[in-house]
């Protein structure tokens, strides 16, 4: 399979915004979709239930907002507003279902909007604990379990524990083939553009995720085979983008300012997880514990004790960056809150770094284009800046 072919697929899933993948996974397997919000949720018990799993990002820059702006301030990240014209405009009727995780007050509200405007359809506020030692533990427990109760409902399936592991099973193979496809990038950054690799993670959020490991296999075959030619380019982790996802000619304009984005945290669902899940024992307890003690920092994530900035730090030294670039939606809280201490950090240990605001549909690629192109040239003649 050549790499046009798959990144021509995965451009087509990123625009399907009627979701006709979903509706057509759905007319196959005579089965049922539910939608979920980033950045986490347990898709294993999702799939176990036999229904899709589908991760709903908004809009993006295909999106015209006009009806999502009667719905909320225009002074929050557009995330929600595009989800909401989504929504009204019908594109996400294939859905059966939606999950919203606790990611900021934002979500937390327009689960409750979703309530009102569409009351038949099952929606659930995912209220993730944020104490990991004690009250958490159980508590996230008795979450699962309702949900586990609510999923055979809409599915009319009963989710075993042979089905809930063969969904880890599924599931950690995924994320393994994706680490595999991030160790390939940070290696050969030049036979794996950036714009790429993202296009491959956005389609995980659509495809069955059987399928969806098929197809990152077949790129990095692809990729290992193509004759792409080295540039001198600065390598850098992007930071901060972890919900609301920048348009794909920003992330090109990244590349194209001379930085190799050797690490990120786009579409960061599809790797929340940092260990395999285990699948021994008693699959909801290891689907409990994985999330309590093997899951990624971000900045919806409470961090326990003074480990705020750690994982960032080992990102960078594990993937040989030269520097840091915090990317956050314009209004979003958690990212741009988060940002001063990530970079107090990252000064002290003399790592550079810059950053800027985007949006979905942001009219000022060039402006950063410019500004991150700087940057890079800055690293390459002085190695600060």
């Amino acid at each position: 399979m050549e790499i046009q072919s798959i990144v021509d697929r995965c451009i087509d899933l990123y625009r399907d915004l009627d979701l006709k993948y979903v509706q057509d996974w759905k007319k196959k397997n005579s089965a049922k979709a539910l939608g979920y919000m980033p950045v986490y949720v347990p898709r294993e018990l999702i799939y176990a239930a036999g229904m899709l799993p589908v991760g709903v990002m908004g809009g993006g820059d295909e999106t015209e907002i006009i009806r999502g702006d009667a719905y909320f301030q225009s002074y929050i990240c557009r995330i929600p507003r595009s989800t909401i014209e989504l929504g009204v405009l019908g594109k996400l009727n294939a859905l059966d279902g939606m999950l919203f995780p606790a990611i900021c007050d934002v979500i937390r509200n327009l689960s409750g909007m979703w309530k009102i405007m569409f009351p038949d359809v099952y929606v659930r506020y995912m209220d993730l604990p944020q104490d990991f030692k004690s009250a958490g533990h159980s508590f996230y427990r008795r979450d699962l379990e309702e949900l586990k109760a609510d999923l055979e409902k809409i599915s009319g399936n009963k989710i075993t524990d042979a089905n809930l592991r063969q969904a880890i099973a599924a599931y950690n193979e995924n994320r393994e083939v994706i680490e595999e496809l991030y160790a390939l990038r940070a290696d050969v950054p030049h036979l794996v553009p950036t714009h790429e690799v993202y296009l491959l993670l956005r389609a995980s959020n659509i495809l069955d995720v059987r399928e969806h490991t098929i197809l990152v296999r077949a790129y990095m075959r692809a990729a290992k085979e193509s004759k792409r030619p080295f540039r001198d380019c600065v390598r850098v982790v992007v930071s901060g983008a972890f919900c609301e996802q920048p348009p794909l000619n920003l992330v090109r304009g990244l590349e194209s300012s001379g930085c190799y984005i050797v690490d990120d945290d786009w579409v960061l669902g599809a790797r929340y997880n940092l260990k395999p899940i285990s699948l021994e024992g008693d699959p909801m307890e290891a689907l409990v514990s994985s999330y309590m003690h093997d899951t990624v920092s971000t900045a919806s994530r409470y961090e326990l004790g003074n480990r705020k900035g750690k994982h960032l730090i080992e990102l960078v030294r594990k993937r040989r960056a030269q520097g840091v670039v915090f990317a956050a939606p314009s209004f979003c809280d958690p990212a741009l809150l988060e940002r001063p201490m990530l970079q107090a950090i990252l000064t002290a240990e003399g790592i550079p770094h810059t950053g800027f605001k985007y949006a979905e549909n942001t009219g000022q690629i060039q402006v950063i284009k410019e500004e991150t192109g700087t940057f890079a040239d800055s690293i390459k003649l002085w190695g600060t800046v």
